[in-house]
């Protein structure tokens, strides 16, 4: 009897051993696992103290901008008075403005000889690389995305409240004569300027060529070449661009009077 006792003793060790061992097989992963994120934090916080990962965060802002508005107080304690840096900066070498709350980029280009002023509205983001000749005005949050050229000419480029304008968009406020009798760089320049409206979207790669009125709420089609007005809520694409629909949900656009009523 006792052996056979000794026997089922052992039998039911094993049997309780074989149940908890998955448990402590999964206590010691959760351990582990606690371990290594209790490092990663460590190493993640340490790395964003580190003054290399500031410099990382600046070119992201540079080429983000937008994320400048959603910054954590923590960041917002360096990158203000690093904006506040660039922006005065500019406006002691340059006839350029700044209004509240604006983001510039350290690698954006802004040229603004006395007459030519660039007017930044409050709340406006010029992203990394950007081009900017005056005179220009952007109205309030305006968005300019990186590698954004804008050349006002003499006559001037006025883009309205809350428009967005993609990556390498190109926007020129001036053009030479095209006479066969003698080169291109020799021909007279003319400026008509260009106007575009309050929350137009613009998209990458698009250009606007001199004379161009582009109404409210109107979209640009990636890659167009606007070189006719663009009406409002109007939704435009191509080489050169042409009406292609309207912003879903924009009101019907007002029919022409009939002078002989």
């Amino acid at each position: 009897m006792l052996l056979h006792s000794g026997l089922a003793a052992k039998r039911v060790l094993l049997i309780v051993g074989a149940a908890l061992e998955p448990r402590i097989i999964l206590a010691r992963h959760s351990q582990a696992d606690s371990r290594l994120k209790r490092r990663s934090y460590g190493y993640i916080e340490s790395a964003m103290t580190h003054p290399d990962y500031r410099e990382q965060h600046k070119k992201r802002l540079a080429y983000m901008p937008w994320l400048y508005g959603r910054l954590k107080a923590k960041h917002r304690a360096w990158a203000e008075p690093w904006q506040r840096e660039i922006q005065q900066q500019l406006m002691a070498l340059e006839t350029v403005r700044f209004g509240e709350a604006c983001f510039v980029a350290p690698q954006a280009v802004l040229l603004a000889e006395p007459g030519r002023d660039i007017i930044v509205a409050d709340g406006c983001q010029i992203a990394a690389d950007c081009v900017i000749h005056g005179p220009v005005r952007l109205g309030e949050r305006v968005s300019l995305n990186h590698h954004v050229t804008v050349d006002g000419g003499a006559a001037g480029i006025h883009i309205g409240n809350d428009t967005r304008i993609a990556a390498y968009c190109t926007l020129y406020a001036f053009n030479h004569g095209l006479d066969a009798v003698r080169p291109i760089r020799e021909q007279p320049v003319t400026s008509k300027g260009i106007r575009i409206g309050r929350d137009v979207w613009i998209g990458a790669r698009a250009g606007i060529v001199d004379g161009v009125t582009i109404g409210d709420h109107a979209v640009v089609g990636m890659g167009a070449v606007v070189t006719r007005d663009v009406a409002p809520w109007t939704i435009v694409a191509g080489n050169p661009a042409r009406p292609v629909g309207r912003r879903p949900g924009a009101p019907e656009p007002a029919r022409p009077v009939d002078p002989s009523c």
